[in-house]
Parts: C-alpha cells; structure tokens; sequence
C-alpha cells in the first residue's frame, strides 16, 4: 500500500507537531554547490581511488569508467523520483509514497543511521589527516572539535551554507587542477595503455591486471560517486523544485564524474614510474612532492584536509533535514517530535535537528572507526535497490507520473543499477573483515527497522507522510 495525494499511509491520520516549516530560498546553483560538497571529490581522489588502484592498478581507470555508467544509471533513477517528490525526507519520503510504508521504514532506518554516522568517519578521517600534518594534535579530541564547528555552521540558513561550502568547493577543485596540471605536463604513457593493457604491482613487478580485480575496483568506485542523490534533502528549500532538481542531480554526477576521473587519469598518464607509484603508501601525495616538492604536497593537503571538512558541512545538513522529515512525519515520541521539527526563526534552518545529529556524530567519533565502516559500509546497496523498486513501481502504478523528468530508455537504468548492485553485494560478502560484518550489521538494522514499525509505530493507529503543504 503507498501513500499519494492526502499523504496518509494507513489508518486515521493522527495529529501533527506543529510545523513551522523550511524556507524556499535557494536556487540551482546553491543546491549544486551544497550536493557537490557532500560528494568531496577531492576526498575520494585522494582517499578513496588510492584504495581502488591498489586493487586494480592502472585498470583503476576502467573501473571508475564502469562504475561512472552505474552512476548515471542511478542519477536517473535519483533525478525522476526527486522531481516527482522533491521532499526533505529524501530516500525514505520517496519509497514510503510509492513503494509502501514498511520499505520506507525499513530506507529510514538503514539511512538514519548512515546519515548520523558518515560525519564522523569523515571527521576521524580528517582529524587523521591532520595529524600527519600537525602531530601534536590528537584524533578523536579533533574529530570532536571538527564536528562541532560543522555543526554550528549548519545551524546558518541555507544560502549562507551554501555561500560557505561553495568557496571551500573551489579550494577543492584547485587542488584538483593542479594534481591534473602536474600529470599532464609530463605524460609517460597514453591513455590507450590504461584503456587495452591495464596493469597492477604482483611481488616486485608488474602484472596485467585481470577482469575481476577490475569489477572489484568498480565495487569501490561506485562509493566514490556517491552523494549527487543528497539533491534531494534540499528539495523544500529549492525555487521550483520539482522542474529543476532531477537537473542538479544529473549535473552533479556528471561534474563529480569530471573531477574524479581526469586527476586519476592524469596521475596514472604521468607517473614515470607505475611500480613505485603502486607500492606508494601516500601514492598521489608522493606523486605531488616528486613533481613539485613537499611545500606543494603540504598545501595541497591542507586543501584536502578543508575538502574533508567541506563535506561533513553538507552531510550535517543533510541529515538534519532528513531527522527534520523524521520528526514531521511523527517516527519518534510526541515529545521528541515536537522538539526536533523546530525551525530557527531568523535562519529558516532545522536547528535543533541539526544539533541533535551533531551531538550523536561527535559522540560517534569515539567508536572504532573500523566498527563505523562495517555500519555504515553497505546500508547503500539497500538504499539504491529501494529506489530502484520505487521507480520501476512509480511507473507502473503512475505514482511518479506528475514529475516534471522521465528518463530515457526506461527501465534500462533500474534494471542496470540492479544486476549492478547484486555484484557488489557479492563483492562485500567475499570480504570477511568489513564487507560481510557490514551486510549482516544492514540486516540487522533492516530487521529491528520493521519490529519497529509493526510494534510500535503502527500501534499508535497510522504513519502519515507529510509534506511542505502539511
């Protein structure tokens, strides 16, 4: 059963909280801006392909390329739900209406904590960062003070964070053009050589590097992507939201897709030595001293370091307004609900919302960030496949059909993203030390996600999804 039209998803429907609401303030750009910063692709540059290409080596380039047509697949199927249902709630709002109310509680459970949790891996990651760069500094206490700061940044109303991020996107893409400057200006190999003869370091040598490394590299690939579907969050702070944000999804994929792929390219076209590259702890880091010196490698990495501080501002924000839907469509005690759906009155901003995920983020700085990935690892594989039902049953049951964006060759894209997430399921599960803990953490959570909503949520008569208009 799905909800449409009244909003309500089963039963009577029970009184709201009063809500004051969010303020329409932002036009494409901001919400680009914001999307683009919670992507970081200066972060997954230097922290997240380093992984890939020790897994695949110079084949790193065609995994990125294959993960990039996954990317597109589910930046469609983000961009016509989203115009459809341009709503706070993001992946759980969507689902809820089109699928059913149990699998948009079970996207809400996986999400939250995901959503919670991803500002301090980031942080830790940073604060790690950092410490290489500054080691009197200690990781958890920096975590903590980083994000804190991010937090009180998000309490600001939505134009300004979106001023704030974007100045620090540009730093982040500065450095990304001088990364690119400094592999081009000097290429060792053509790009057909990454392309027909991708290789990877074996022992002390070189090795052509088989397919299966590659479609492991694409399991990776795909997580480095990730986050031009957070459109979505600011779709009721959006100027005509519903014409114009499957747009800023497409865009933001595309530009993340760009500043990904051409540094990478660059660092494997211009290495002159792919060996020692491979064998590199800090392989683009050395890359950066080796081609320009350590005073180079040192601001580069400051820029990083502000790339990965960028991105917890926009994760904040996101899940703020993700709690902010929670707390509007009842999901928590009457009580919590009324406190948590407040709005500042000057900033328009989900205030206390954002604090309450900053507080629970920076107390998640003193768990094991080992133990974070496993929770947060793969709750992405049941988000993506949830709105991939919902696409595909949005159009059958003409759900979706209001939407002002219908993508082409359909149901291509779902079906696509599908068998896609199906191998990086099975990728995960063949890991034993995140991979596999991580599913059966998603299962975990997936199962008390439903006891909750049969033995609680439903016992107080029914779950209204509400929106803007609510």
């Amino acid at each position: 059963m799905s909800a449409i039209q009244g909003e309500k998803i089963s039963g009577e429907a029970t009184e709201a909280p009063a809500v004051h609401g969010l303020h329409r303030s932002m036009k494409i750009l901001g919400t680009l801006l914001i999307t683009l910063s919670a992507v970081s692709p200066a972060s997954s540059v230097f922290i997240i392909i380093p992984g890939i290409v020790q897994t695949a080596g110079s084949g790193a380039f065609l995994s990125m390329i294959f993960a990039a047509i996954v990317g597109i697949f589910m930046s469609l199927v983000y961009a016509e739900l989203a115009s459809a249902f341009p709503l706070t709630g993001g992946e759980y709002a969507i689902v809820g209406r089109v699928v059913g109310p149990l699998a948009g509680f079970i996207v809400l459970g996986v999400n939250t904590l995901s959503s919670i949790l991803i500002p301090a891996v980031f942080a830790l990651g940073l604060s790690s960062y950092l410490t290489v760069l500054f080691p009197h500094f200690q990781v958890v206490s920096t975590a903590v003070v980083a994000v804190v700061i991010a937090t009180l940044i998000s309490t600001l109303n939505i134009r300004s964070n979106a001023i704030i991020t974007g100045i620090f996107l540009v730093i982040e893409v500065l450095a990304l053009v001088i990364l690119v400057v400094l592999g081009f200006v000097h290429v060792s190999r053509p790009i057909t050589d990454l392309i027909l003869h991708p290789v990877m370091l074996k022992g002390t040598g070189l090795v052509g590097t088989p397919i299966g490394l590659i479609g492991m590299g694409v399991t990776i690939a795909i997580f480095a992507y990730n986050g031009y579907g957070s459109a979505v969050y600011f779709g009721e702070e959006m100027h005509d939201a519903t014409k114009k944000i499957g747009r800023a999804i497409l865009m933001a994929l595309g530009i993340t897709v760009l500043c990904e792929i051409v540094p990478l390219t660059a660092v494997l076209m211009g290495a002159n030595d792919l060996k020692d590259l491979f064998g590199s702890s800090n392989m683009f880091g050395d890359f950066i001293a080796n081609r320009s010196g350590s005073t180079m490698n040192t601001i580069i990495s400051l820029g990083i370091a502000l790339a990965i501080f960028n991105a917890m501002i926009a994760c904040i924000l996101a899940a703020a307004r993700m709690v902010f839907s929670t707390a509007r469509d009842k999901v928590w005690p009457l009580g919590i609900d009324n406190f948590l759906v407040k709005t500042h009155s000057r900033f328009h901003s989900p205030y206390i919302s954002t604090l309450f995920c900053g507080v629970l983020a920076a107390g998640a700085c003193f768990v094991n960030e080992t133990a974070l990935f496993v929770i947060t690892g793969t709750g992405l594989i049941v988000i993506y496949a949830a709105l991939c039902f919902a696409v595909i049953l949005g159009r059958k049951r003409g759900t979706t059909g209001h939407g002002h964006y219908r993508m082409p060759f359909f149901p291509l894209a779902p079906i696509g993203a599908l068998l896609m997430l199906l191998y990086v399921t099975y990728a995960n599960w063949q890991d034993p030390v995140i991979g596999r803990p991580s599913l059966f953490t998603t299962l975990g959570v997936i199962i008390v996600s439903a006891a909750y909503y049969h033995f609680v949520l439903r016992r107080k008569g029914a779950w209204v999804l509400r929106g803007p208009q609510n």
